[in-house]
């Protein structure tokens, strides 16, 4: 496989268009509505928010990936109407209602994705102007504009795409991702859009979204809160005229492969564009009895705050982590307990090594590092990607709506 440009418009029959309709801000000319479509029939699937407060276009768009058939997705930025009851409810299908009509395709079709400030009305007639002008503008230069109106306080845009070469011929996947704040697994406030050329059936795309999904976007953490508004969505249009792809074959092992790798490249932008992040923190843990339990004490270092504003203090203080994996609430033995920053080992068998402090804050100093874990000898694996906590951080969220 191999990078190309284009984005979501680099597989064959997807546009895209970002335009602004004043969503973030009456007198605001950033763009805020972002539209994709594919130009023939498509198989779509997702994987959303756990948030029990999801709000209403999440909830509309995962009635379209159970129907499995998608031609559109539009996503507005500046509000997430979330927490706005029947209103909001009312708002998600208009918003579709505008985007079929104007597309020409079936309402059930269609997904719409919002994203925010929670607990604010859609400003309707701006959200459909949004429309309207996205359609008009859809073209297949489109994917760095629709990058662009899904951010929020994202500080650049999130694009890209992968060429995969397959026994019968080539196919693409494209990618736009947005998400800073509010990152942490399951999913986070973030999109993640994706289209291919190949041709699957709605329920194998869903199964191999999951699954990259499971070990990328559910890996990520930037300060551990779960907003009401994520999602994933692939669309998948056959453009590229090849077979569907189907289980046990080396096409499908080819697919797996530069989709997740696609996951996980998105995945770890979002982490390296994290609010106020100075530093991109790889933890991988080894040795557990089972991968759930390696994603666990992994998990338990990148959402610890004594960990995070650590690596911000560039301070190798390793006891934090050590402390974190003890309350992960995950049985190990800790005299067989390894800790590592890059290639500085700083305990070994459950106690410090002879390390040099001046090597292990050497290490901490860098933009990025990796932290890696033993717990013992079992085949449980995983990997999770964090940032540190920053005074920027604090300054971002704590004037967030104004």
């Amino acid at each position: 496989m191999k990078p190309i440009a284009g984005g979501v418009c680099a597989p064959e029959g997807f546009q895209a268009a970002g335009v602004s309709a004043g969503i973030k801000h009456p007198d605001s000319d950033k763009k805020d509505c972002a539209l994709l479509c594919s130009d023939r029939d498509a198989a779509i699937a997702g994987t959303f928010t756990t948030n029990l407060l999801k709000a209403p276009p999440i909830a509309w768009t995962e009635g379209v990936c159970i129907r499995g058939r998608g031609r559109a997705i539009f996503a507005n930025s500046g509000n997430a109407n979330a927490c706005t009851g029947g209103q909001g409810v009312r708002d998600a299908q208009e918003t579709a209602e505008a985007v079929a009509r104007g597309l020409d395709v079936p309402i059930t079709e269609v997904a719409v994705l919002s994203t925010g400030v929670i607990g604010v009305f859609l400003p309707m007639e701006r959200v459909l102007h949004g429309v309207r002008d996205s359609i008009a503008a859809l073209g297949a230069n489109g994917s760095p504009d629709a990058a662009l109106a899904i951010m929020t306080t994202d500080t650049e845009p999130k694009e890209a795409a992968l060429e995969i070469p397959l026994s019968q011929g080539t196919v693409r996947i494209g990618a736009i991702a947005k998400g800073s704040g509010m990152i942490a697994p399951n999913m986070a406030t973030m999109f993640g859009l994706f289209t291919t050329d190949a041709a699957l059936e709605p329920e194998l795309l869903h199964a191999l979204l999951l699954e990259c999904v499971e070990n990328s976007f559910n890996c990520i953490c930037v300060d551990n809160d779960m907003s009401t508004s994520d999602a994933v969505l692939c669309m998948a249009n056959g453009a590229a005229g090849l077979q569907p792809i189907e289980t046990g074959t080396a096409d499908y092992d080819l697919f797996k492969a530069g989709l997740l790798a696609l996951c996980t490249q998105m995945a770890q932008w979002l982490v390296r564009d994290g609010e106020g992040a100075t530093k991109f923190v790889e933890i991988q843990v080894r040795g557990a009895e089972n991968r759930d339990d390696a994603k666990t004490l992994a998990r338990s270092i990148a959402v610890s705050q004594l960990c995070k504003t650590a690596f911000h203090g560039e301070d190798p203080n390793w006891g934090r982590i050590a402390c974190a994996l003890g309350y992960a609430g995950v049985s190990f033995d800790i005299n067989r307990l390894q800790i590592a920053l890059d290639d500085v080992e700083v305990v070994h068998d459950g106690l410090p090594t002879e390390y040099s402090e001046a090597a292990a804050a050497s290490v901490m100093q860098q933009p990025a590092f990796t932290i890696e874990v033993s717990v013992g000898d079992g085949p449980g694996a995983c990997a999770f990607w964090t940032s540190d906590l920053s005074h920027d951080y604090v300054s971002i969220n704590a004037d967030y709506r104004s």
